[in-house]
């Protein structure tokens, strides 16, 4: 099972004045399904105006596409003026990856939607960034040099020739630039001081381009030069970061305020943990973080791994905790409360979601929802669940391990193990949801019409894909809850020997999760009319039954050997 792929997109149209137009490019983009807008900043100076969506990756360059052409059509080049350099009509659209995808996935993308843009809608275009398909066009800045203005004769320069389009000037729509970056987070680090002169100090001190090298003085001194004439520079530790002092009215404290354009490079918890070192050098404290706007998922959780490693705890406990260590590391609730679902893009996204899940009910309501009348959730669902639960408790073992006094020195071990749980965990729960949505799916299929021939055949075709799915999922939950045996073992043969009854207990609820989910693999592969595949699916399963069975019988035996001996 993968998780959802999610990029975030933040195109730049040349209008911020005009609301009635900026309304009909966000339309445009909202009417894609799986695509949420989240910010739209128009700038009357600039004349400018910056739209962040994010969802799926075919949704996003849909969306990002139709934005495109609905502003090409709506805004007119010849009669633009702002603060801002720009060269079309849509100047910039740059793709980000924010979770589940690489930055060399995200760049196809951004080549997929470069070369749609070139071809329907006869617009030049230049890729930048990590998209770029020649180095000297990597900076942006270089891209877009002489601006509208000057994009007559670019584009008639053989050199600057479009890498998707035509490389004729059309003064309505002008020249757009896509690409793909890393995510930017822009973060405040809040001090204890209200002297903005120290906080710029603190700022100079990290940030990637440093501060001048001077004669004598390092702050009144005159800028030292190379032989060339260039002032010397010293660059600071965090690379991929540009960052100022100022001082904030509203919160009566000076902040050291950061872009984050490199994630990869400098992670949000080695920016936080620099400013501090910085900061106690010059006399000062960081007394916690604001993070403007929002931010990934996996800044967050590998700042809560971070913190949790530096203090020898387990790593494998669940998000919601990694989180929570996150927020109280750093300080993000200083100034005010941090709300994951407000803050971080994935779980924006999930709390639009509508579709009531499993998972997410009380354990009582799981309960009194599988005894209703209805035939989902039904015994896949419980066998996921089955899996998960002993997935969960050999997990637990190995968190009381990693704390266990007297076993300081073997926290990491248990931690490694414990990870390697919750990863079983979550897909194991995922799957309790995967299998009702898979027999939903096969009462859908018979519910299609069947009056031609043709419904007939496409009734028939959805039936048989539908039953391959609700084979197949089951038959994942066989796997998964076969591999928790590996930790379950080892939790029973070295963890923390009070808990071995835990792990005992663990070991029944995956043997029992892997026969509950064959049952659902040899009902539903009796219906597949491909039948060397229903074989196939039975074998591997007796396999797997097999290896579940005696895997159990022998971790029982060592459980009941080291109760037998207390």
């Amino acid at each position: 099972m993968l998780a959802k792929r999610i990029i975030e997109c933040v195109p730049n149209f040349s209008e911020g004045r005009d609301l009635s137009i900026i309304k009909q490019i966000t339309d445009e983009i909202e009417q894609v399904e799986g695509v949420k807008l989240l910010d739209v900043d128009p700038g009357k100076a600039t004349n400018r105006t910056v739209v962040t969506f994010v969802g799926t990756p075919e949704e996003v360059i849909e969306a990002a596409f139709r934005a495109i052409k609905k502003a090409a059509s709506l805004i007119d080049m010849r009669k633009h003026k702002g603060a801002h350099p720009r060269f079309g009509a849509t100047d910039v659209c740059p793709l980000v990856p924010v979770a589940n995808i690489t930055m060399d996935e995200t760049v196809e993308y951004a080549h997929r939607l470069a070369e749609r843009v070139g071809n329907e809608l006869q617009i030049p275009v230049y890729c930048y960034e990590n998209a770029a398909l020649k180095p000297e066009r990597r900076n942006l800045a270089s891209v877009r040099s002489g601006e509208y203005e000057g994009l007559a004769e670019k584009l008639a320069n053989p050199e600057w020739k479009p890498d998707f389009g035509p490389a004729q000037f059309n003064p309505l729509t002008g020249a757009i630039a896509i690409g793909a970056r890393d995510f930017l987070i822009a973060v405040n680090f809040n001090l204890n001081t209200t002297s903005t002169r120290r906080a710029n100090a603190v700022a100079f001190d990290v940030r990637e381009k440093g501060r001048p090298l001077r004669e004598g003085n390092p702050i009144t001194g005159k800028i030292k030069k190379d032989k060339e004439g260039n002032e010397i520079w010293i660059p600071g530790p965090l690379k991929g970061t540009k960052a100022i002092g100022w001082y904030i009215d509203e919160y009566g404290i000076a902040q050291v305020s950061m872009n984050i354009t490199n994630i990869s490079l400098t992670p949000l918890h080695i920016a936080f943990e620099t400013v501090s070192e910085k900061a106690r050098e010059r006399g000062l404290r960081v007394t916690g973080t604001e993070i403007v706007g929002l931010v990934p998922a996996r800044s967050i959780l590998d700042a809560g791994r971070y913190f949790l490693q530096k203090q020898q705890r387990s790593l494998g406990i669940s998000d919601k905790e990694i989180i929570k260590i996150a927020i109280k590391s750093m300080g993000l609730d200083d100034l005010k409360p941090f709300r994951p679902e407000e803050k971080i893009i994935e779980y924006m996204l999930e709390a639009d979601v509508k579709e009531k899940k499993l998972i997410d009910m009380s354990c009582a309501d799981f309960t009194y929802e599988t005894a209703s009348e209805s035939p989902a959730p039904g015994g896949g669902s419980i066998s996921a669940f089955m899996g998960a639960l002993g997935a969960s408790l050999a997990t637990m073992v190995a968190n009381l391990s990693a704390c266990k006094p007297g076993w300081d020195e073997r926290w990491e071990e248990f931690s490694n193990w414990a990870v390697k749980g919750q990863n079983l965990i979550k897909e194991l729960l995922m799957l309790v949801d995967e299998d009702t949505r898979a027999f939903n799916k096969i009462m859908e299929a018979y519910g299609l019409p069947k009056t031609t021939e043709e419904e007939k055949n496409i009734r028939q075709k959805t039936i048989q894909q539908a039953m391959l799915y609700a084979t197949q999922i089951p038959y994942s939950t066989m796997g998964k809850a076969l591999e928790a045996f590996e930790l379950i073992k080892a939790m029973v043969e070295i963890g923390n020997p009070n808990s071995v009854s835990d792990a005992g207990v663990a070991a029944l609820c995956s043997r029992a999760a892997v026969m509950g989910a064959f049952l659902n693999v040899k009902i539903n592969a009796a219906g597949l009319k491909n039948k060397q595949l229903a074989e196939d699916f039975i074998l591997k399963g007796n396999e797997i039954e097999a290896k579940a069975i005696a895997m159990e019988s022998e971790i029982l035996k060592i459980v009941n050997e080291k109760i037998g001996g207390l």
